[in-house]
């Protein structure tokens, strides 16, 4: 099964490359804004630390924003903790270099559309390539690489708290998919944070997991809920208080619904006063961009979630 999933990556990963022998026009290249403008056109530098794949590691392969050619894949991007994404390689015939206006540098930009990219520097032993090509987020866009999806799927909704640290805990398990923070159990449509966080919309920030039920059982995803979160606090979690931190589950059918209500006997039996509200799942509305993986993509762990053994 690996050796399938690398085969269908590498088979992503071609067809982009491929796609550098389609190169677009000057009058079909993308607009850009004016920040866009002035680093890509004018050669300006982001601040550091601002960009948006700074800190970003997903698979796929990074494009240059002006004309979409593949540039970079993320197998040679690395962390050099200097505030701008990093490689030690780029796609071969992607990148061209020239002295930078200063004399001294080395410019780096986009063989197709000579877009500026960045600069590239040699010799600082980050890692065995020995090179860095310190890249502007700005300059770049990305396409992430395709997951092979098994022939059954099925979803799990569960609010317990700040959902950056319920996702933390199920996003790495195996047999989950997918997961995606968002609110639900509202009643305004598409939401967003402040308006969850600020006024009366009645929604939970919750987690939706899109997993495999022939490598995990839903019972196994909620057991792993009731163990990341307090069950008996009311409408806060730890110092998160309010009505969108409350704990419950959002079924999607049937069988959740008989699984749930077992588990909180179970806890009940222990000894646990468990609040959970067990509720049939309505329209879940995904959270915005920057709450998406947050641990993952700052490298923090939760201040409010512990998994704690309560069966």
């Amino acid at each position: 099964m690996k050796k399938i999933i690398k085969l269908i990556a590498l088979l992503f990963i071609s067809t982009l490359i491929n796609a550098q022998n389609m190169k677009k026009s000057p009058t079909e290249w993308n607009k850009l804004n004016d920040f866009e403008t002035y680093v890509i056109v004018n050669k300006g530098t982001e601040r550091p630390g601002t960009g948006k794949f700074d800190a970003f590691f997903e698979d796929g392969v990074y494009t240059c924003k002006r004309c979409d050619a593949p540039l970079y894949k993320s197998g040679d991007k690395f962390d050099a903790h200097c505030g701008w994404p990093a490689f030690d390689d780029e796609i071969e015939g992607a990148v061209k270099r020239k002295v930078d206006a200063d004399g001294r540098r080395t410019e780096i930009l986009c063989a197709n559309c000579d877009a500026h990219l960045g600069h590239v520097f040699e010799g600082e032993r980050l890692t065995d390539k020995n090179v860095r090509h310190c890249v502007n987020s700005v300059s770049l866009n990305f396409s992430p690489e395709e997951k092979e999806m098994p022939a059954t799927t099925e979803e799990a909704i569960f609010a317990g708290g700040c959902f950056w640290g319920v996702e933390y805990f199920f996003a790495e398990l195996d047999g989950v998919i997918d997961t995606s923070v968002g609110y639900t159990g509202g009643a305004k449509n598409n939401p967003t944070y402040k308006e969850v966080c600020y006024t009366d919309t009645g929604h939970a920030e919750a987690l939706k997991v899109t997993y495999d039920p022939s490598k995990v059982s839903y019972e196994t995803l909620a057991r792993l809920f009731f163990e990341i979160h307090d069950p008996t606090q009311i409408d806060r979690q730890g110092p998160d208080v309010g009505k969108q931190y409350r704990s419950e589950i959002f079924y999607k059918n049937e069988n959740q619904k008989i699984i749930a209500k077992k588990l909180i006997k179970e806890l009940k039996d222990n000894g646990y006063n468990v609040v959970t509200q067990v509720t049939m799942a309505d329209t879940f509305w995904d959270a915005e961009e920057y709450h998406q993986m947050y641990y993952f993509k700052n490298k923090k762990k939760p201040y409010c979630h512990v998994k704690i053994e309560r069966f």
